[in-house]
Parts: structure tokens; C-alpha cells; sequence
């Protein structure tokens, strides 16, 4: 986007993935947003928090290959929603504007032996919903409704928007 950053963890510990998923996700984003920015007085600090939701429950980030195979196992051959929150703070002033940004991606049908095999290459790790888009998932997904970018985890247009209203314009 053309935009000078610093890249700075938040010191929070843990994700709310309980109740409805937009007030979760739009929770974490606000709390990971407004941790930095106390700690860093002038800056306007942009936070997301994505995960999976298919019906009514939460996929999250897998942790252990395991946890991936479940989650790809109930999302193969099903429609299911992408949701990021996206939450952008001005650090001296507390102004803060935020979103929540749904996709709709349906996978491919797969053997068991295919979802074994693309969580084997690691990449299912530490992405919500167990696959990567932008990676070698994107052999999984057969088609999406909506922003590709929210599926990544980052939705680029939504933020180049929110950024406007601090009065920041993506050239």
C-alpha cells in the first residue's frame, strides 16, 4: 500500500473466540490495537484479528497438525464465512475507527489422504480455519464471494478507507 510500518506485537496473551464471532473478532482487534498504542503516543496502529466460521462455530488457528486435519476435514466441500476485524487507532488522540469484513469461500471435496498431505507441508499452522489462500491452499478453495484479501487476513480496500478518515490517502 505504499505505507511506512513498524511491525509491533501486542503484550496481550490469548484470543475471545467465544459469543457472536463479529464481537469477537472486532473484540480482539480493538484490544491488540489499543495495547499498542498506549505504548506508542503519536502513531496510528492498524490491528486485524480474521477467523473461520462455518455454521455457527469458530475455527480458529490450529496448533497441532491434528487440530488442522479436523478443521479441513468439516470445512472440505462446504461454504463457509471469513471474518476480519479491523481496528485502526490514533494513539494520542483515541480515536478509533474499526470494521468487520465477511468473505464467503467454498472448498473442494478431498480424500483424506490429500488433506493429510497439505497439512504435512506445514502450512495449515497458525492460519485461521487451517489453510493459507495465498499459499498452497488456494488449490483447496474452489471459488470465494467477496474480498480475497480478507481471506489473507488483511483487507486492503476496507483499510485504505478507514485509513482516509485519519487522513491518510493510499496513493
Amino acid at each position: 500500500m505504499g505505507l511506512d510500518f513498524t511491525v509491533v506485537e501486542p503484550s496481550l496473551v490469548g484470543e475471545v473466540n467465544s459469543g457472536r464471532p463479529e464481537e469477537a473478532v472486532l473484540g480482539n482487534a480493538l484490544a491488540k490495537a489499543k495495547d499498542v498504542a498506549e505504548k506508542h503516543g503519536e502513531a496510528v496502529v492498524i490491528s486485524a484479528d480474521t477467523v473461520v466460521v462455518l455454521g455457527d462455530r469458530v475455527l480458529g488457528k490450529p496448533v497441532i497438525a491434528s487440530e488442522a486435519e479436523e478443521m479441513l476435514i468439516l470445512l472440505q466441500g462446504r461454504t463457509h464465512k471469513v471474518l476480519t476485524a479491523l481496528a485502526v487507532v490514533h494513539a494520542a488522540s483515541g480515536v478509533v475507527e474499526s470494521d468487520v469484513v465477511k468473505t464467503r469461500v467454498r472448498m473442494l471435496p478431498m480424500t483424506s489422504e490429500e488433506i493429510r498431505a497439505y497439512v504435512g507441508t506445514g502450512e495449515p499452522m497458525d492460519k485461521a480455519g487451517g489453510y493459507a489462500i495465498q499459499g498452497l491452499g488456494a488449490v483447496l478453495i474452489d471459488e470465494i464471494e467477496g474480498c480475497y484479501y480478507n481471506v489473507v487476513g488483511l483487507p486492503l480496500s476496507r483499510l485504505a478507507i478507514l485509513l482516509r478518515r485519519f487522513g491518510i490517502r493510499i496513493p
